[in-house]
């Protein structure tokens, strides 16, 4: 009824967890599959998840809350002695399994290692052993005359995280990407190098599927920055490179990838070109969409989505942050450059979110073109506080509401980011907070 159309989301606001210690700088956010469960994992190897508040009829605004749940430490900082070199505790992927039974499995990896996790609660123990005694002390058997059956007796819940498989000693370069495959028995994992396929039951070894490895390595010419499965097709992955190509592989082909069967490039405009160009072309993050037909990649000023049908070109370009082109000098000066920015998609494919500096972060309607701007700050962080688009004025008269290119601060920067697999519930990393923001509620 003459209604202006709506940006892709508008959001209420809920700060949910704050820290001032560079080890709790959050590394990695996911959604499970259900979106009931949130994971993060942080610079000090630590996971933190968070689970949604059920809804009750006297509180029905509490549906997006998140509480913490379990909090445990995956990984522990090592030193490889061959190498002479400490092998950081810093989380850089976690992703779930789809929930078989009451438990929840998820795979955290650091540099090096990937580690299998079993979540499970406890709300009942056992009482009236006949060997132990009430403290659970061993008793004297030849005092026992008895025999009586132990009961489980109610107690408070328990949430216990506890390490199923760890998957080591297969990457000589640091793990970027770790990807489960659809059919829920495998994953890959990759490095600067190379892609290990795994079995989730299987720790001694891995097969490796992609090896970009030159004889020499002085000819190293690009390395591989991400790498994801296919929603649907388990022998179909992707990776992308520093060189700002996307290569897809059918693993049916060969047992060894190093051929593609697709690959996905765009033409450089030459007029464009500078010193940067190769930098900035690098692509951070791969993304297929839910329905498996399109794939979205995140390089430094831009997001792209390809349809997997056409190689030469994407079929969408969105600009994040053009307005730092006049200012990849001193971005390359502050190594801000090369910063790896994630991208996600919403559960139905139709808006797509990244981040930006200034703790800013963008949102994209697929459908309607049109992008918002918004941003994660203390400031704003009331719970029920609706936030207000931002703006960046590149010139000229600056706007009240806007603020100047020259004032933002890349010290602040959201890298990753998570869309709620069914709702309009985003998480959104910004340094050591994390901010949850559910669609406004009318």
């Amino acid at each position: 009824h003459g209604q202006r159309p709506r940006p892709p989301l508008v959001l209420n606001n809920c700060l949910l967890f704050l820290s001032g210690y560079a080890a709790d700088i959050i590394s990695t956010v996911e959604f499970n599959y259900s979106g009931e469960l949130l994971a993060t994992g942080d610079k000090g190897g630590r996971v933190v998840i968070f689970q949604r508040e059920q809804e009750s009829k006297n509180r029905l605004l509490s549906r997006g809350e998140y509480n913490v749940y379990s909090t445990f430490q995956s990984h522990e900082p090592e030193f490889d002695y061959l190498k002479s070199l400490e092998i950081e505790e810093k989380i850089n992927k976690i992703r779930w399994l789809p929930q078989q039974n009451a438990a929840h499995f998820l795979l955290s990896a650091n540099d090096k290692t990937i580690k299998l996790w079993k979540i499970s609660e406890r709300d009942k123990r056992a009482e009236g052993y006949n060997l132990k005694d009430e403290d659970g002390r061993l008793q004297d058997q030849f005092r026992i005359t008895t025999l009586r059956v132990p009961v489980l007796m109610p107690m408070d819940l328990m949430v216990e995280a506890s390490p199923r498989r760890i998957f080591a000693n297969a990457h000589t370069y640091h793990i970027n990407s770790i990807s489960v495959n659809s059919d829920y028995e495998t994953y890959l994992s990759a490095d600067d190098l190379r892609i290990n396929l795994w079995h989730l039951e299987i720790t001694d070894r891995s097969f490796n599927i992609v090896d970009i490895k030159p004889a020499n390595m002085e000819e190293l010419t690009e390395v591989i920055t991400a790498a994801e499965c296919h929603p649907h097709q388990c022998n179909v992955f992707v990776y992308s490179s520093s060189k700002g190509t996307i290569r897809l592989c059918d693993m049916r082909a060969a047992a060894l990838c190093d051929r593609h069967s697709k690959f996905f490039e765009e033409p450089e405009d030459p007029s464009s070109r500078s010193f940067f160009s190769e930098i900035i072309s690098s692509i951070s993050d791969v993304k297929f969409s839910h329905s498996g037909r399109y794939m979205m990649t995140r390089d430094y000023l831009s997001v792209k989505v390809w349809d997997l049908n056409m190689e030469n070109r994407p079929v969408e370009t969105y600009q994040v942050h053009e307005y730092l082109r006049s200012k990849l000098c001193s971005l390359y000066e502050n190594d801000c450059i090369f910063d790896k920015f994630e991208c996600c998609w919403n559960g139905s494919d139709s808006a797509i979110m990244t981040g930006s500096y200034n703790n800013f972060f963008r949102m994209f309607d697929r459908n309607t073109r049109r992008d918002i701007t918004l941003e994660a700050s203390r400031e704003n962080s009331k719970p029920r506080a609706i936030l207000k688009p931002r703006k960046v004025c590149t010139g000229g008269k600056r706007k009240k509401d806007e603020i100047s290119v020259d004032s933002l601060d890349f010290n602040k920067k959201i890298l990753h980011t998570a869309w709620h697999p069914k709702e309009n519930v985003i998480a959104v990393a910004a340094t050591n907070n994390l901010y949850i923001f559910q669609d406004k509620m009318n």
